[in-house]
């Protein structure tokens, strides 16, 4: 449990932050109805908080709390996307804020109160029109809360554990403050994304994940309607508008700066415009509008200082590409695990899995990785490597298939155990984001053991073997030589439970002594009565010359 939020737990902080995004990505991309039906908001949260991180990277790590939070909220501004993006962005410049003040130190309890109640201030004035029922109501309630659990003796973890609660009531509460969100049966997308960054935050702190927000939109029964039925839901916001321009400002002024906000006013609407803090405002701004006239909106911006990295994007091309994306996935969720073997990746494509096979000595290239995961023709793909070599491989291969739409999860599974250690937790009825992490969870916990047969005499830790004995390995080290098979798989599996597990898994070689049927219907009774707390799964296909491979989590 953190006291201080210091320059390692923010640096923490921006890496959980953006893979709570990724994983939640599409479903806040369904969630988003307002104030245009552009289904983008959680690919906008998830790339604004990948610029910040990506900015973070780049700091020394000899950086302060201030000037690590500095270095985030920089790049929080400079890759704000969309108007979600802009606002979110001032979470980290007040935190950056309130610790320039209270020193080098770290925040605690009161500092992240003082840094909430910043970013609320900051993301208010940044917008022309603030509208409740958004991002700015649920932020503008997480500092009240936070605000609300300061005192004498107050601790970090109960200030970001009642932001979070505050943030959570607060989100719940904006279908009743929208129409928009009423009738799609849905909350703020925005307000959604800052509530996950907030619960990055109180994990960060508590070392506990929490769910609170999920837990209450589950018990809200908050749920889309099929995203076909909300493009005709633009009735506040962008109504009129066909465009969303954004770009940097530089060489600006204070008062050139507040212009251009009423100039853009003037000219459409979902106007955000936020700085990095520079004397008489002349840092650098980012600028956001929703308007007809691009040419005008730029044009505002040259005669108010130094427009650069202009992005305009065309909200009906926006709606035709998603469509177009969309009409080539077929199902919702998939898994991707590769194997050496034929007969495993078999066993376990009959659970719905799409395994690819590793030819003997050689693992699949990037493309051919991507390939098989775009050939799942899902919107959701995890990819299980089961090879410490290939998780590199896999990783290159999921920005590949990202680019293309799909949200990909590698899960580095380091060995075929591991592998199948996750499938047996996979449960595709959950949240895609729980599954990840069950999994996850499941292959990091698992111990691997390996019985084989010593084909020439050696020497380990356990004295002296010889051709056609029976080894016993523990992740990689010999622990036992026994003479019979049957006796070695059952004193591997107990010494691996010994220091506990609820899981076993077991995957039987081609050819097991008195046959692979024979020696998994013994492994399973000898754990039926030494462990009958334990779950056992059996896997039939490994290589030959391993008759048992364990893996205990």
């Amino acid at each position: 449990m953190l006291q201080v939020l210091d320059a390692a737990a923010i640096r923490h902080w921006a890496d959980l932050a953006v893979d709570l995004l990724d994983e939640h990505r599409a479903e806040l991309d369904r969630m988003n109805v307002f104030p245009v039906a552009d289904a983008d908001t959680g690919t906008n949260l998830s790339l604004t908080l990948r610029a910040a991180a990506e900015a973070l990277g780049r700091a020394p790590l000899t950086c302060s709390a201030s000037e690590v939070a500095a270095a985030l909220a920089s790049g929080a501004l400079r890759g704000a996307r969309g108007n979600s993006g802009v606002i979110v962005s001032q979470l980290p410049r007040g935190l950056a804020e309130a610790l320039a003040e209270a020193g080098d130190a770290g925040a605690d309890g009161p500092v992240l109160a003082r840094a909430l109640r910043r970013a609320d201030e900051l993301a208010r004035a940044a917008v022309s029109r603030p509208t409740e029922g958004t991002v700015l109501t649920v932020l503008s309630a997480a500092a009240a809360s936070a605000t609300s659990a300061t005192g004498a003796g107050v601790t970090l973890a109960e200030v970001v554990t009642s932001a979070v609660a505050g943030a959570a009531d607060a989100l719940a509460e904006t279908p009743r403050q929208l129409p928009v969100l009423a009738r799609a049966g849905v909350v703020d997308a925005g307000g959604r994304g800052l509530a996950l960054l907030l619960e990055a935050l109180a994990e960060v702190v508590t070392g506990q994940r929490t769910a609170r927000t999920t837990r209450a939109l589950d018990a809200a029964g908050f749920r889309p309607r099929d995203r076909d039925s909300l493009i005709g839901d633009r009735e506040s916001g962008s109504t009129e508008f066909d465009y969303e321009v954004m770009y940097l400002l530089e060489s600006s002024t204070t008062d050139r700066v507040a212009a251009l906000r009423r100039r853009l006013d003037e000219l459409g609407d979902s106007v955000a415009v936020v700085g990095d803090g520079g004397p008489d405002g002349a840092g650098t701004w980012h600028v956001h509008v929703h308007c007809g006239d691009v040419g005008a909106a730029i044009e505002a911006g040259v005669d108010a200082g130094r427009p650069r990295r202009i992005t305009v994007v065309r909200f009906a091309d926006q709606i035709a590409e998603r469509d177009r994306r969309d009409a080539r996935f077929t199902r919702e969720r998939a898994v991707v695990a590769v194997f050496a073997g034929k007969a495993v990746a078999d066993l376990v494509r009959a659970d719905g899995v799409s395994a690819l096979v590793a030819a003997p000595d050689q693992l699949p290239a990037p493309g051919e990785l991507a390939a098989a995961m775009a050939g799942t023709r899902a919107r959701h793909v995890v990819v299980l490597p089961n090879d410490v070599e290939l998780t590199p491989a896999a990783e290159e291969a999921a920005d590949l298939v990202r680019s293309a739409g799909v949200e990909v999860v590698v899960v580095p599974t380091s060995s075929v155990l591991q592998g199948l250690a996750a499938l047996a937790v996979h449960d595709a009825s959950r949240r895609a984001g729980d599954d990840v992490v069950a999994m996850a969870e499941a292959a990091a916990a698992t111990r691997t053991g390996v019985i084989q047969i010593a084909t020439a005499e050696a020497l380990t830790w356990v004295g002296r073997c010889r051709a056609g004995d029976v080894l016993a390995l523990v992740d990689g080290e010999v622990v036992l030589i026994e003479q019979d098979l049957d006796a070695a798989a059952c004193q591997l599996v107990d010494r691996m439970l010994t220091t506990g597990g609820e899981l076993v898994t077991v995957l039987l070689g081609s050819d097991g002594g008195g046959g692979p049927d024979e020696l998994g219907e013994l492994l399973t009774d000898h754990l039926r009565h030494t462990h009958p707390e334990v779950e056992v799964v059996v896997y039939r296909g490994g290589p030959a010359e391993r008759p048992v491979q364990l893996g205990v989590e």
